[in-house]
């Protein structure tokens, strides 16, 4: 994505369905080309995501895997929600 284009007022839409034509499946969702636009808009010279400490990472690991078969097996009737 261009700052021109964003500066030229185009639309995200319009930006998208431009990326969708030339990468097909591989385009960024219409989300993503949004907010870069907006952050284009606000002058923002990088397009990197920023770091989102809210949300936990989530890793596998043999032990996490296995700690989870063991409370499977030790509480068949566990929700995935509890884990």
């Amino acid at each position: 994505m261009s700052p021109v284009r964003t500066t030229l007022n185009i639309e995200a839409r319009t930006i998208h369905d431009e990326l969708r034509t030339v990468f097909d499946q591989e385009a960024p969702s219409y989300r993503i080309v949004a907010r870069w636009a907006q952050w284009f808009h606000e002058d923002r010279e990088e397009i990197e995501d920023e770091e989102q400490s809210e949300r936990p990472v989530t890793e596998s690991t043999l032990e996490n895997i296995e700690e989870i078969r063991n409370i499977g097996s030790d509480h068949p009737h566990v929700k995935i929600a509890e884990l």
